[in-house]
């Protein structure tokens, strides 16, 4: 069967900066990351191994554990590919026009994932995501990893607002990370999640 993988990124650690530090991504990766998808391989050998056994009395905390790890994996393939030293500026297209439609403007959806982002209370993630009941773009602040997320809906766009992403580089300042972050937003990978998510695809399946 085959297990989770850490990606490879696309990009050198430190070619990010300044808008985040070599040694915080080579963490964020190497460590973070490859805990991420070890937990969600060994989760899933636990259930295995609770099936063969009959015994299922572990299985909420199973499932709970599985739930974590597994979408923090799945975030963060979206997060490294969301960004890019290249990154920057504004997206175009269809893309826009659904971003004028459903915020108003640029502005309005940077303001408002700038503002879901920012106040989040603890770990969590600023989520710009695909809605298909409503067809239509909206924001989620994502707790953890995994709770406080509508299961229908796509991430197109991650803010990874756990310490770890930041603290580093930033400390305390939350905001000043967050402002940074979109000098690196790549907009081709945005948009091509939402063309998948507009098209009743699932864009965690993009490469």
């Amino acid at each position: 069967m085959a297990k989770y993988v850490l990606p490879d990124l696309d990009y050198d650690y430190g070619d990010l900066e300044p808008a985040i530090i070599g040694e915080i991504n080579e963490l964020h990766h190497s460590k973070h990351h490859l805990a991420y998808v070890k937990g969600a391989n060994d989760t899933l050998e636990q259930i295995d191994e609770a099936r063969d056994r009959g015994t299922f009395g572990s299985i909420v905390g199973l499932e709970t554990t599985l739930a974590f790890h597994l979408a923090g994996h799945a975030l963060h393939k979206i997060w490294w590919k969301n960004l890019s030293p290249n990154g920057g500026d504004k997206p175009t297209g269809e893309l826009a026009a659904a971003i004028d439609e459903h915020f108003g403007s640029f502005d309005g959806l940077r303001a408002q994932l700038t503002a879901a982002s920012s106040s989040i209370q603890g770990s969590g993630w600023g989520v710009l995501a695909w809605e298909p009941v409503g067809r239509r773009l909206i924001t989620q602040q994502l707790k953890d990893h995994h709770s406080n997320l509508s299961i229908a809906t796509t991430p197109l766009l991650v803010f990874d607002i756990w310490e770890h992403a930041y603290y580093l580089q930033y400390r305390n300042l939350k905001a000043d990370y967050i402002s940074a972050l979109w000098n690196v937003v790549d907009w081709d990978d945005v948009n091509a999640r939402f063309e998948a998510a507009r098209a009743g695809e699932n864009g965690l399946q993009l490469p």
